[in-house]
């Protein structure tokens, strides 16, 4: 997934709340210009280090001021929704919806779009409403739908609420044509470990038994290479808890995930590389939207803006998507060994 200018389309995106960049690399690769903001530090030198466009380290508010971009994306801090958190909506702090819309109210992009977590569409769904129908006052058209990335060739289910807006009638996009599995992704890393591996104690394993047992958890909540991944967090990635992503090799130990497999797991590329020390980098990884499904996104953006159709035709046509075209795939049958 290379990140290139398509001078046939010159559109400029404006990522607000950019993280890493996860979301503005799958536009990168469409051939999209993007300028991204983003108050973490670490965030904005990842997103500095991979990616085209220049990422500036700012704490926005509703008073910031711009450049002119064509399309406005983003992740507005989604605490505020989060099933587990208290749903303060408007009253949270945290809230960053405000400074989405008077970015749109200032610039009046062509197109606009912003995910966040599925817990927007609970107790806070009046909100969602109201942010909707703020942008359908600033002339756009608006779908929004709960999607899952694993429907975007992401090894990993991952549901996200998506919203879409432009000034003429846009969808949101059909899913992909293929699923990929952990195992895919994980290649030959996933049995591989060294002397930096961290493995999981007899306490913890102890530890998460009763996790498990307590959850009424039916199967292991290992990572289970024949299937996606589980939806990867800040907490389960860096945090040593019950519900951690940790692999269990053929001699029974478990070990954690390292960085480049919880990369590999969100999609992003292997040339992609995280600033900041593992826990930093857990986070950035854990916090992104997932490449290949921002990808999707920004595709069906493009068609939209070209006038095309989006028929959702195989990714195989494009060399530059071929995330794993270097590592061993597992055959169906070592991946069911794996299991026993």
């Amino acid at each position: 997934m290379q990140p290139h200018i398509d001078p046939a389309l010159n559109k400029t995106v404006l990522d607000l709340f950019a993280g890493c960049g996860g979301l503005s690399l799958g536009f990168e690769a469409n051939g999209f210009k993007t300028i991204g903001y983003e108050m973490d530090e670490c965030a904005v030198a990842t997103y500095n280090r991979n990616l085209l466009g220049k990422c500036i380290q700012e704490t926005l508010t509703v008073d910031s001021v711009y450049p002119k971009a064509d399309i406005i994306i983003g992740g507005p801090p989604c605490q505020p929704f989060s099933v587990g958190g208290k749903q303060l909506g408007l009253q949270d702090a945290r809230d960053g919806f405000p400074i989405f819309l008077a970015a749109v109210k200032q610039l009046e992009p062509e197109v606009v779009l912003f995910e966040n977590v599925r817990g927007i569409l609970y107790k806070n769904k009046w909100y969602l409403h109201e942010v909707v129908d703020t942008l359908e006052e600033f002339g756009y058209h608006m779908q929004y739908d709960l999607l899952n990335a694993v429907d975007y060739e992401v090894p990993q289910n991952r549901e996200r609420v998506i919203v879409i807006g432009a000034k003429k009638k846009i969808s949101l996009p059909k899913k992909a044509k293929r699923r990929i599995t952990a195992g895919q992704a994980l290649g030959e890393l996933a049995l591989q470990h060294d002397a930096s591996s961290k493995f999981l104690t007899a306490s913890m394993d102890q530890y998460v038994a009763k996790y498990e047992k307590a959850s009424k958890c039916v199967t292991p909540r290992d990572l289970h290479l024949d299937r996606p991944a589980r939806t990867l967090t800040c907490r389960n990635l860096a945090g040593s808890t019950g519900d951690m992503h940790r692999i269990r090799l053929q001699d029974g130990r478990r070990r954690r995930l390292t960085v480049r497999e919880a990369a590999r797991l969100q999609s992003f590329p292997e040339w992609f590389e995280f600033a900041g020390n593992e826990t930093e980098q857990f986070n950035q990884i854990g916090n992104a939207v997932a490449p290949y499904f921002s990808f999707h996104l920004a595709r069906h953006i493009k068609n939209y803006l070209f006038g095309k159709i989006d028929d959702q035709s195989s990714l195989k046509e494009v060399k530059q998507l071929r995330l794993f075209a270097n590592e061993k795939i597992y055959p169906s049958r070592n991946v069911q060994n794996i299991q026993r």
